[in-house]
């Protein structure tokens, strides 16, 4: 069976951490392949349904329950290939799932309880949870439960959020897992590597677990402190790799929230809970989710040919397939409050595009993405313009930053002219015009895209090296 683990980045954050009130969950898509061509789609309520859902990575079945809520989804295009993975999105209950960041549980845990090779695979956990949950932590719990009956052939963490909580799930052997809510004040960065703490299991409003966990440890002896109960240090890795693959994208995010704190990139006491003295934007997880260690020695795409320019692996890369921050807002009615911003090609270089999850479909631009090249779509046009300005990075640098400030600022005014027009719909009205709208923003994306390369493709031609100045005359 052919591997397509999900290498991702994550971001986590609680209403008060953030610049208006509104809870935020963000990860990149990371696969092992350059090119995993994706979908975004917006699956339909339904009643009565009697359907099997089958992994097609391991083949796993499991039937779905009756009734489902109206969800989002961003699948992969060749799903008999590369697996399911609805991925990420909100159901029409305005809560949010993000699935799944890989996560690699210690050789003394698994030895006691191993992964399940027919288990419930990565690629099926969005699909078997978000049209059926009503609130962040009834997602922990079903997922749970699931994991309990089917088993985990994957070490995985998976986000939940609602417009009050927000959860983040960490699942580390065959059946075990444990779940932190995050603090309203707070935010939290992950990266492939267990990054849950200390468990406090007489607060059961802040933290979810598997049943028996602590009993499984005690009796295997898992727990090396002598005090407390850090799940990172129990079921967690330490080693050579998560120093130079997993922590330094952590420290790289703490750095960029808390300037203030000095780190070592490869510590494995990186604090999971974090506080900063300033609220956090999308703008700032657009950041997060897009570098490439900026400013910094360790910067690929930096001046010079330092061996630390390729010391630590970056938290964007061209194996992003989608990029997104799911956010609910607290300062517009809940029938609007729901947004996904989503980035197809690099983060580094492309545009979030903020989608009304209050919807019936999307663009076909976005929902009938080819597997092949195709500048109809939204996947393989951004791709497009990723490479391009990667070519030329140091030239076209400006210009790109130029392009994707003028997209945020177009997008941030469509947001608010459609928040005030919706402010007086409701009910069908209200979802057919935030459809609309939804089409009219990849329009407008669109528009600036296809221009923005014509510039590049122009800009690249006086950049060759295949020129040769002479006299003007011969």
């Amino acid at each position: 069976m052919a591997e397509y683990t999900r290498a991702c980045t994550s971001v986590l954050v609680g209403k008060k951490a953030s610049l208006d009130g509104s809870t935020m969950i963000a990860r990149n898509d990371d696969t092992f392949l350059p090119n995993t061509p994706q979908r975004f789609v917006m699956h339909p309520a339904v009643k009565g349904q009697n359907k099997v859902l089958k992994s097609y990575l391991n083949g796993f079945q499991a039937k779905l329950p009756a009734d489902a809520y109206r969800y989002q989804a961003v699948p992969n295009v060749d799903v008999k290939t590369q697996g399911v993975y609805d991925e990420s999105g909100f159901n029409e209950k305005n809560v949010a799932m993000s699935a799944t960041e890989s996560t690699y549980g210690n050789e003394k845990s698994l030895a006691y309880d191993p992964l399940v090779p027919d288990g419930m695979d990565e690629d099926t956990l969005q699909t078997m949870v978000l049209p059926y949950i009503d609130s962040a932590a009834d997602g922990v719990k079903r997922l749970g439960a699931l994991i309990k009956k089917y088993g985990s052939p994957a070490g995985n963490s998976v986000l939940f959020s609602d417009k009050e909580n927000v959860w983040y799930m960490e699942i580390v052997t065959g059946h075990l897992w444990v779940a932190q809510r995050i603090p309203d004040d707070a935010y939290a960065i992950a990266a492939n590597q267990v990054a849950i703490q200390q468990v406090d299991f007489d607060d059961p409003e802040n933290f979810m677990w598997a049943d028996g966990i602590q009993e499984y440890v005690a009796e295997h002896h898992l727990n090396p402190d002598k005090e407390g109960w850090n799940f990172r240090h129990i079921f967690g890795t330490d080693n050579e790799k998560d120093r130079h693959y997993n922590t330094p994208r952590v420290w790289f995010s703490q750095r960029y929230l808390n300037p203030e704190i000095k780190q070592d990139p490869e510590s494995s006491d990186l604090p999971f809970i974090c506080y900063t003295d300033h609220k956090i934007s999308v703008e700032d997880i657009e950041y997060i989710l897009g570098s490439h260690y900026n400013e910094t020695p360790f910067d690929p795409l930096g001046p010079g040919d330092d061996p630390a320019k390729y010391r630590y692996r970056p938290i964007g890369l061209n194996r992003t397939q989608n990029s997104h921050v799911l956010q609910i807002r607290h300062d517009v009615p809940d029938e609007q409050a729901a947004i996904m911003w989503m980035a197809f090609g690099y983060p580094a270089f492309t545009p979030y595009v903020p989608f009304y999850a209050n919807a019936t479909d999307t663009d076909p631009s976005y929902s009938a993405t080819p597997l092949k090249f195709d500048f109809k779509s939204a996947y393989w046009m951004y791709r497009a313009l990723s490479v391009l300005v990667e070519s030329h990075y140091s030239k076209f640098l400006d210009s790109n930053n130029a392009y994707l400030q003028a997209a945020k600022q177009q997008q941030r005014h469509l947001i608010a002219t459609t928040d005030e027009a919706a402010a007086k719909l409701s009910g069908a009205a209200l979802t057919d015009y935030l459809t609309k709208q939804n089409h009219a923003m990849v329009a407008d994306m669109r528009k600036r895209t296809m221009a923005y390369m014509g510039e590049l493709f122009t800009m690249g031609l006086d950049l060759s090296k295949l020129t040769f100045n002479m006299d003007k005359n011969l």
